[in-house]
Formats: C-alpha cells, structure tokens, sequence
C-alpha cells in the first residue's frame, strides 16, 4: 500500500488494534502500572525498555493520540502536554537553559509573548523580538554565540500573519539552531511546516485539533532532521550525558527520537503538565473529522472576510486568503488550500463602538477561545493582551483596534447576517 493521504491518517493513524481489541481507542485512566518483577521496573526507569510505568510520563491512550499527530505531520515522534502553553514552553526549555538566548517573532499569541519576555527572562532566558517581515540581514543580526533556536507561528494569533517559513528556516540553520513553529491555526490540514524546513512543531491541540472546545491540551512533533550531534556543543543537555539517568546521553541512545524522549523523560517528570487520558480520548475523536472540518472553516472564513472587505463599516481586514491581502502571495505558497477560519478586522469607530457591536451580536460569542465549532469573537486589547500597552501591542503585532473574529461551523450566511445587524444595534 502507498502513502495514505490526511484524512485516512487522520481516522486510522495512531492506533492499531488487534485480534479482539477494542475498536475505538480505549481510555486507559490509571495512574500507574503494575509489573512483576523489580527488575522489569528497574529497566524502565533507566530507559532501557519501553513500557509504561507511571502517566505523568507516559500513558497508552496519550501515546496513540501523540503518534496519531506525528503521522499528520510528516514527523518522528511527538509527545502530548497538557496545554498549548505548555507544548511551547516544553519545546523551548528542552534546549534552553539559564545563560541562554533565543529568537522569537514578535507576531505570536500574547501568552507566549509574555512566556518568553517575561517568565524566560525570571529563569535566566534572554530573548529577542523581531519583526517578521525584517530584512535577513536585521533577523542575522539579533543572533548571538549562545542563541539556541528561532519561534515563529505559521499563522499568528491574532494577526493571521503567515510566516514565512522556509527563510527563516535557512537563517536558523545557517546558525546551526532548529526552527520552531506553533502550526495551530493552520493544523497539518493546510500546512505540513517540515516540508518547508521547520524541525519541531507546536499546537494548541485545545483548537482545530479538539474543535468542540470540550479539552485543553498541546502537542510537540519533532521531525527528526535536526542533527544535534553535528551541533553537540550548542546542545549539551541532548548530546552530553544526563545524570539524573546513570549518564545516559539521549542523541547516542535514542537518534532521531532523542529530542521527544529528553522532553518525556527529563521535563515531564520533573514539570509535570501531562494531558489527562480522558482528554487524549476527546482530541482523538476531534482529530477523526479534523480534515473535513478544516475545509469548511476555510470555506465558510472566506466568504465571511470576503463581505467584511467590502462593508464601508470595517475599516480594514486582514485574511491571508484575500487577494488585496499584503500577504496573499505567501499563503498561496504555504498554505494553497486555505488558511484557517480565523480572521481580524477592525471597525470605523472608536472601543466604545467596538464593545456596543460585541454586544450585540446573537450567534458569535465573546469568548477568550477560538477554533472550533462555535463562532467567536474578542478584542485582544481590552480582552486577552489588556496587560500590554498600547506600544506593546503593536510590538507584537496587534493593533489596538484589532477584532479576532473565529469562524465556526454554523451556516456562513447566518453570521453576516448577525455582524450586520450587530453593526447597525451599535450605530444607533
């Protein structure tokens, strides 16, 4: 049989039942595992078997689910965490250390804007912001001896900016670091990041991936194609030994699934953040129809932005799928079969205007969610990145006017209908 397209992946990928198992996946909700001898425990805690001996590290369920995303990916090996924020934090600090430095675009969800600017920094982490849409020369210039990766999102929360993902993977490279993408907005569906050179992808598995809004969860992939050991000296915590288990060095024991293994065995014992098996359960039945979803998010996102690009109300939209989008070009090339449901916008009026038309509107919903079944909306900053300043704001990408609209899966039709008459309730 030849490769599988997504949508096989996405119903049979991770799970492979035999003679006389459960079809559907099972939840294994125990704590821990039982084995009968002290020896076969022993090899398990110094990773010299595979087994499964307590769920904060692993568990059966999880582990299905984690390789069913993997599969969708294109990668080696991936681990479930118990949040998205915990998949960037987890992706970063398994590399990172205190004296250490990375690159992040400043275009990316306000609470990873404040995990690297704010909690990084507490823990001895430097970072540098940049603008996306810098010259290679200034994104070179923000490198340093003791920089260890670059982060960028795909598609930015909220801006929907599309990254541009193969230059930035060249540029982290020719620094010998990996490049790291949050691949949320978009899922595998409509971007597969390591085709175009990124090593390890993040998500928000609580958005598309779930759909519902019933989980909280993250996910890291490792693609596998990052050779640490070429760059052993920039990398010590993969490639050095680690006492905490009797010198094992995890590049020499592991290779390609040394990355995901360190993050398993080191962070997530020591960190905790596992995602539950009941929500692994919840994210394995997102995932099934994830394909089919995905496709009516695009179709109905479009034609939502195409009617809000041209009601003298709005004052601007920003949807890559657009063709007067500034980013139009770079969609078609990364993202040519839609982009995600997700848009912003912003109104002709001042907050006050803006608060009166969420007010008013009956099917989208003000929420600090989006992706998933239910239309939403929110003002990132008076809601999300209130924290920020206005400058701030800007610095990482949002506009102080800016609406993060999420488009559901109700008929499109419906929610012109509510923006419109949510429009003309604020004007009175």
């Amino acid at each position: 049989m030849g490769k599988v397209k997504i949508g096989t992946l996405c119903i049979q990928a991770g799970y492979k039942p035999k003679k006389g198992e459960p079809r559907q996946l099972p939840i294994i909700q125990s704590t821990t595992f039982k084995y009968d001898t002290s020896d076969q425990m022993g090899r398990l805690f110094d990773l010299e078997e595979d087994g499964y001996f307590y769920t904060r590290l692993q568990n059966p369920t999880n582990d299905c689910v984690a390789a069913k995303i993997a599969a969708l990916e294109g990668g080696e090996a991936a681990i479930l965490t118990s949040s998205g924020q915990a998949a960037n934090f987890f992706a970063c600090f398994n590399i990172c250390e205190a004296g250490d430095h990375l690159i992040s675009t400043a275009s990316i969800y306000g609470g990873t804007f404040n995990l690297f600017g704010t909690t990084f920094r507490k823990m001895g982490i430097d970072v540098t912001f940049i603008d996306q849409e810098a010259s290679d020369q200034e994104i070179e210039a923000a490198f340093r001896p003791n920089t260890k990766l670059v982060f960028g999102e795909v598609l930015s929360n909220p801006g929907v900016r599309v990254l541009d993902i193969e230059r930035f993977a060249k540029i982290a490279h020719s620094h010998r670091v990996p490049l790291i993408v949050d691949n949320t907005f978009p899922t595998p569906v409509n971007c597969r990041p390591f085709e175009w050179g990124a090593d390890i992808v993040t998500h928000s598995t609580t958005k598309y991936m779930d759909g519902h809004g019933v989980h909280i969860g993250g996910a890291i992939v490792d693609s596998g194609n990052f050779d640490w050991e070429a760059n052993a000296g920039k990398f010590p915590g993969l490639c050095t030994p680690d006492e905490s288990y009797h010198g094992l060095t995890y590049t020499k024991r592991f290779g390609k699934k040394a990355y995901i293994t360190k993050v398993t065995s080191q962070l997530m014992r020591d960190l905790g953040s596992a995602q539950s098996p009941q929500n692994a359960f919840y994210l394995n039945l997102g995932l099934e129809t994830l394909q089919i979803r995905v496709r009516r998010h695009n179709e109905s996102a479009r034609r939502i932005a195409e009617f809000l690009n041209g009601n003298a109300d709005i004052k601007w939209v920003r949807f890559p799928e657009l063709e007067n989008d500034p980013e139009h070009e770079r969609q078609l090339k990364y993202l040519p079969d839609g982009s995600c449901g997700v848009m912003s916008f912003a109104l002709n009026g001042d907050r006050a205007f803006a608060n009166r038309f969420m007010d008013s509107l009956r099917l989208v919903t003000i929420e600090t969610h989006v992706a998933d079944s239910h239309s939403c909306i929110l003002h990132p900053a008076s809601h999300t990145h209130r924290q920020m300043s206005d400058s701030q704001l800007r610095e990482a990408g949002v506009d102080p006017d800016l609406m993060r609209l999420s488009i559901g899966l109700e008929d499109p039709e419906d929610i012109i209908d509510d923006i419109t008459n949510a429009i003309a309730a604020a004007r009175r």
